[in-house]
C-alpha cells in the first residue's frame, strides 16, 4: 500500500478532505431504528430477523459499530441481522425531488453504524438513481411510487428483474446475526 498523489490530486498523496464517518442525515418519511435491525432488540420481541420492509430497494449486512470520540469507551459493537433498505428512508419529509445517495438517508446515529458501509451506500445510490429515473419516466414523484402499492410493485419488479437488485435476504441469511 502507498499514498496515491495521482488519485487524490495532492503532492504528498494525502486526501484533501478528512473522511467523515457520519454525515448529516435527512429527516425521512421513514427512519430505521435499532429495534428494526438489532439482534438483542429483535430477540427480546420474539423475532428472529430484521424488520421486513415492503418498500425495500436493497439489502445490507454489517454489525452496528460505533466509534465514540470520548474515553474510556472508544468502540461499541452491536450485533445486527442482515437488513433491507426501505425506500421511505430515502424520501425527505419536507422536500420533493431530493434523494440521499449514501450515508445521509433516514437512519439514527445507532443504525448509521450498519447502513454506512460502502456496499450499502452503493446500493442506496443506485436505488436513488433508479427511483429518480423511474419517477421521471412515469411522470411521478418518488413519494407517489413508495406510497401507492401498485406503483411500488411496478417499480420494484424491473428493479429486480432488469437491474439485478436483491430486495430481500434468503431465509438462511436473514436469520444469521452479524
Amino acid at each position: 500500500m502507498r499514498l496515491r498523489h495521482d488519485i487524490v490530486g495532492t503532492r504528498d498523496g494525502l486526501a484533501k478532505y478528512v473522511y467523515i464517518r457520519e454525515a448529516r442525515r435527512i429527516q425521512a418519511e421513514f427512519t430505521v431504528v435499532e429495534q428494526h435491525v438489532g439482534v438483542e432488540q429483535r430477540r427480546q420481541a420474539g423475532l428472529d430477523r430484521a424488520e421486513p420492509f415492503a418498500d425495500s430497494v436493497g439489502v445490507g449486512s454489517y454489525r452496528i459499530d460505533l466509534h465514540p470520540s470520548t474515553t474510556p469507551r472508544t468502540y461499541v459493537d452491536i450485533s445486527s441481522f442482515p437488513f433491507q433498505i426501505p425506500l421511505g428512508a430515502l424520501l425527505p419529509v419536507r422536500v420533493e425531488n431530493l434523494l440521499p445517495a449514501c450515508k445521509n438517508l433516514g437512519v439514527t446515529h445507532i443504525t448509521n453504524g450498519c447502513y454506512r458501509l460502502h456496499p450499502v451506500e452503493w446500493n442506496i445510490g443506485e436505488a436513488a438513481g433508479a427511483v429518480a429515473a423511474h419517477a421521471l419516466n412515469q411522470g411521478l414523484t418518488p413519494r407517489q411510487i413508495r406510497n401507492t402499492p401498485q406503483l411500488l410493485e411496478d417499480f420494484q419488479m424491473p428493479l429486480q428483474e432488469n437491474l439485478g437488485f436483491v430486495l430481500a435476504w434468503p431465509e438462511y441469511a436473514a436469520i444469521t446475526p452479524r
